[in-house]
């Protein structure tokens, strides 16, 4: 969890000797509350709040259809603006037509992984993608979705064939091309689908908690009062730091949402059809 110091009483210019204790990767890591699950971690705060943003998700996409009507009001309204924009803004641009039967998964994608960052706004938390095996079990969804897909309409080998063997290539220029196709479409691109995500949550928390532990340690109102001032001013200086990078990550949690979601468009279309 993201606390305010790492060690109690520790302040810049106090006299008990301590100095100022980074945050450290260990706080990405919470105690289990609950271990004796075969093959799982066990129930934590992780858990807890993955379990928040599925309730968050149902009960905002509930609130949204509550009492459809053909004249939308306020609520459905904004709803429907939501929609609109994953159409517009990722199932068309990436599909084209057919990604409109895709829209319910794409919406429901995009607002889970939004929700799922934002609960690192909640004080004290951390975002549920800041764990990798989140963001990894969201790729693995969008990768076997896709190989699924793309085997059913395309056929088995067809459906490899068209992803390691791009058409329109000389026959001996595939030499070079499909060992590198086969490592892109297989391995580097679900990797780098989760870690993308990933990573851009665990830095941005880092990041904030950075800020936070070092305002909370360099605060210290009951040194002398020229040291007092001092401090309040050097503290000050780390929230105003902490705001502008709070509203900064909201931006990331927001863009990395529309990026993962795009991303599992495109993926998605490779699997429609024949690359050409």
């Amino acid at each position: 969890m993201r606390i305010l110091a790492a060690e109690p009483g520790c302040h810049l210019f106090g006299d008990n000797g301590c100095g100022f204790s980074a945050p450290t990767t260990g706080m990405f890591f919470p105690t289990p509350w609950y271990e004796n699950i075969p093959g799982s971690a066990g129930i934590d705060l992780h858990l807890l709040l993955l379990l928040v943003a599925v309730g968050a998700t149902l009960l905002l996409w509930s609130w949204f259809s509550k009492k459809l009507s053909l004249v939308p009001g306020r609520r459905q309204g904004i709803g429907e603006m939501l929609i609109l924009f994953i159409r517009d803004q990722i199932a068309r641009p990436t599909m084209g037509a057919k990604g409109d039967k895709f829209l319910p998964l794409l919406t429901t994608l995009f607002t889970f992984i939004l929700l799922m960052n934002f609960t690192g706004l909640i004080p004290g938390m951390l975002p549920v993608n800041s764990n990798l095996a989140f963001p990894a079990m969201l790729a693995v969804f969008v990768y076997v979705l896709t190989l699924v897909i793309g085997m059913r309409n395309q056929g088995g080998w067809g459906y490899i064939r068209n992803q390691i063997f791009p058409a329109g290539m000389p026959k001996p220029i595939y030499v070079l091309v499909t060992p590198i196709e086969i490592l892109s479409v297989f391995v580097i691109r679900p990797v780098t689908h989760a870690l993308r995500l990933f990573a851009t949550m665990f830095a941005g928390s880092l990041l904030l908690a950075v800020f936070a532990y070092g305002g909370w340690y360099m605060l210290n109102l009951g040194a002398p009062a020229a040291l007092a001032a001092a401090s309040a001013v050097f503290s000050g200086a780390a929230l105003i730091g902490y705001i502008v990078f709070f509203v900064f990550e909201i931006v990331i949690m927001l863009v990395q949402a529309f990026i993962f979601t795009l991303l599992a468009g495109l993926y998605l279309n490779d699997s429609l059809e024949a690359a050409h």
